[in-house]
């Protein structure tokens, strides 16, 4: 029984430490003033367990961004379309872009504190490695569907009348697949998620004035120039 309270005691800490960091992060003018000693107080807990817990505090916001953003992942791995992996790809990249810019947007102040930690390359760190992987395997997909489609049109183009025999063979596709995705793939991934980087949202949104919709509408119209028309939505 002592070993369960224990537990539970710990986890209650746990998420008064997260809803304090958050709160303390979403206040201040700059994530960079916002200290564990301020967090520790206002969870109501010593210095020393913020440390034990989440080891500095990089590993602190860290583990605020990923609690917060953990239903949204859950919504791309096991959620329906248009975010879900049954989703076709044309209409699943545009809508995982709209999706993590809208959370850039309403947690501005945890996406730059983590931005900004100084836990070096942030193209290292696991949250953007999970959303790349994402996003470039399903740019894959999109690429090997349209290879696909591109085949079969030009198999019918040369395929001789009915009954009778065919001029030569029908022009393969590219030979990809989605479970391939090529350096394309993976350099357009970086292009796309650059463009929600919470850096750039909080300049366009604070210094620039951009709204929130007038922003999502941007990025729509960029991720359908990249996509070309194959990827455009109505």
């Amino acid at each position: 029984m002592a070993e369960r309270k224990a537990r539970a005691d710990a986890l209650r800490n746990r998420e008064a430490v997260l809803t304090a960091a958050d709160a303390l992060f979403a206040r201040s003018a700059s994530p960079r003033s916002v200290s564990m000693d301020e967090i520790a107080a206002a969870a109501g807990v010593g210095k020393g367990t913020l440390f034990r817990r989440f080891g500095d505090r990089t590993g602190l916001i860290r583990a605020v961004f990923d609690a917060r953003i953990e239903p949204l992942r859950q919504a791309v791995t096991d959620g329906p379309a248009p975010l879900g992996p049954s989703a076709a790809p044309r209409e699943r990249v545009p809508a995982l872009l709209d999706a993590l810019l809208c959370f850039k947007l309403d947690h501005r102040h945890l996406a730059l504190a983590l931005e900004e930690a100084g836990s070096g390359s942030p193209y290292q760190g696991a949250s953007y490695a999970w959303w790349h992987a994402i996003l470039r395997d399903t740019l894959g997909r999109l690429a090997g569907t349209a290879a696909a489609a591109t085949s079969g049109v030009t198999a019918d183009a040369t395929a001789g009348p009915p009954g009778g025999g065919r001029s030569g063979d029908a022009p393969s596709g590219d030979g990809r697949s989605g479970d391939a995705p090529s350096g394309a793939d993976d350099f357009t991934a970086h292009v796309l998620l650059a463009a929600t980087r919470a850096d750039l949202v909080e300049h366009l949104a604070d210094q620039e004035g951009a709204t929130p919709d007038r922003l999502r509408a941007q990025l729509a119209a960029f991720v359908a120039r990249v996509l070309g028309e194959e990827g455009r939505t109505a």
